[in-house]
């Protein structure tokens, strides 16, 4: 199973249009059954992965008629999505009866949506409607024929419409020739094997997932953590473990209330991070799935900051809050120190050219480890464009990237170090970062220390330097540069 999501990453892959997909990687396929609990998944995004049985289950729920031939395109935070960027294409499978046994999806972050920054990931959105346009759960292929005319309309509607509709229809394609390979792998396997065996063995990998994460609450005990946003919001979370039933309670009672800003997390997201978690602490080779969820009790206040209500705006909770949640759950799991806390995420553009980039830095130090310099961390696993592509496509320069010596925090096991990147424009643009982690500092465990926050800089070709804030937006002109340096990861123990 997990080998069919594999085959339809590499096919998206090879068929996306935009630097995103194609080089990035941004993207991720998974399989899933006939009522929309993930079976296996290739290993790309885990805060795509965890969260995308939502969707899929968002458009049984809209499309219970769903046919074979038929796709739907949702991206709707509030209706089965994440944030605006992330579409999720879905497509059923049918055996030789016509029943529904399983389902495909390939979720995409498209380089641009719409909204009110291109790039489609603005710092400052207070509202939904600044982050995009919306697929709520759209028929967009129909008995295999692809309406581009209703794509088209979407894309084009509201006050910020996408900006290049061509590269989001050439990556939407790309996503449906991902969904179709994967249709095709699952009838071989059904036609080798027998789709009753196949069913079968869909519930028994589910079941061996639940097995090994009741296999790590044996091991676990009680904990709780607090994470301090930049923002001033507090993630909190309280893990109560039951050794009789090898069940655990995973409370995030007392995370602050719905922000103003656009660090709300929708619901998905803090499932999409526990169920990341503790596949990372079972220590056997199983696929992310549905199962890993089951012995779990995950309880999320209302219209907190993990449970926002529309229309409030999102963006930055599927790439930054998740990532407080994932260091609030190790901590709490006395597993890991915490790392970067965020994904740095940059965007550059103007009318002709858009670009979303996420930049590594460090990861926290564990009980037996020094945590990795300049890496991409927990909930996303996405690459760095090659430079050479970089430079091709778009009128920047590679100035320098480069490990950020030192950033990590000390300890028995010391933090891993985050980066230095510094690029050129080489014409009018506009230019955005939304991260976190530059007011607090990611927190080390067992007496080790914290990392360093990051921090950024503009250089004006006038020779003039302006330091900025971890969310910024500017307009820079030939010449100039900026530099952003990423945070480092805790320490653990005392050295």
């Amino acid at each position: 199973f997990m080998g069919v999501a594999e085959q339809m990453g590499r096919i998206l892959a090879r068929t996306a249009h935009s630097v995103n997909m194609k080089e990035r990687l941004d993207f991720s396929c998974a399989v899933f059954d006939g009522t929309g609990s993930l079976v296996a998944n290739a290993p790309h995004m885990p805060v795509h992965l965890g969260s995308m049985s939502d969707s899929v289950r968002a458009v049984l729920v809209a499309h219970p008629d769903l046919a074979a031939g038929d796709v739907v395109a949702l991206n709707s935070p509030y209706a089965g999505g994440t944030h605006i960027p992330d579409i999720t294409l879905v497509e059923p499978v049918f055996d030789t009866n016509q029943k529904r046994i399983f389902l495909v999806a390939a979720r995409g972050h498209h380089a641009d949506i719409g909204g009110i920054q291109p790039g489609s990931m603005p710092p400052f959105s207070t509202d939904i409607s600044e982050e995009g346009v919306q697929f709520d759960a759209i028929k967009i292929v129909k008995n295999g024929v692809f309406d581009e005319a209703l794509v088209r309309r979407i894309l084009a509607q509201g006050p910020w419409p996408a900006r290049n509709p061509d590269q989001n229809i050439a990556d939407l394609k790309a996503q449906i020739a991902a969904n179709q390979t994967g249709i095709n792998a699952l009838h071989e396997m059904m036609t080798e094997h027998g789709a009753t065996l196949v069913n079968a063995y869909m519930g028994h990998i589910q079941d061996n997932a639940e097995a090994a994460v009741r296999a790590v609450i044996d091991r676990l005990s009680d904990g709780t953590a607090e994470i301090h946003m930049d923002t001033g919001a507090v993630i909190k979370v309280q893990i109560t473990v039951d050794h009789k039933s090898r069940s655990a309670i995973v409370d995030f009672t007392g995370t602050s209330s719905m922000m103003p800003d656009n660090f709300n997390a929708p619901r998905s997201i803090a499932h999409a991070a526990v169920l990341y978690v503790f596949r990372c602490l079972a220590n056997v080779d199983i696929p992310l799935n549905e199962g890993c969820l089951l012995p779990l009790d995950i309880r999320i206040p209302a219209h907190s900051l993990l449970d926002p209500d529309p229309p409030a705006a999102v963006v930055a909770g599927n790439v930054e809050t998740s990532q407080h949640i994932v260091d609030a759950l190790f901590l709490a799991t006395h597993a890991l120190a915490a790392s970067q806390g965020t994904m740095n995420n940059f965007t550059f553009g103007n009318a002709r050219y858009q670009y979303y980039e996420t930049i590594c830095g460090g990861a926290g130090a564990s009980p037996n480890a020094d945590g990795l310099s300049a890496v991409h961390t927990h909930m996303t696993n996405s690459a760095m464009t090659d430079v050479e592509v970089l430079e091709t496509r778009f009128p920047v320069r590679v100035a320098a990237h480069e490990i950020r010596r030192g950033s990590g925090g000390d300890g028995y096991y010391r933090g891993g170090d985050g980066s230095r990147r510094k690029l050129i424009f080489l014409e009018t643009m506009q230019v955005a970062l939304l991260s976190s982690r530059r007011q607090t500092l990611a927190p080390g465990l067992d007496g080790g220390a914290w990392g360093m926050s990051g921090a950024a800089q503009v250089m004006y070709a006038n020779g003039r330097t302006k330091k900025l804030t971890g969310c910024f937006q500017i307009n820079v002109k030939a010449g100039d540069a900026v530099e952003i340096e990423t945070p480092g990861g805790g320490g653990f123990g005392k050295q």
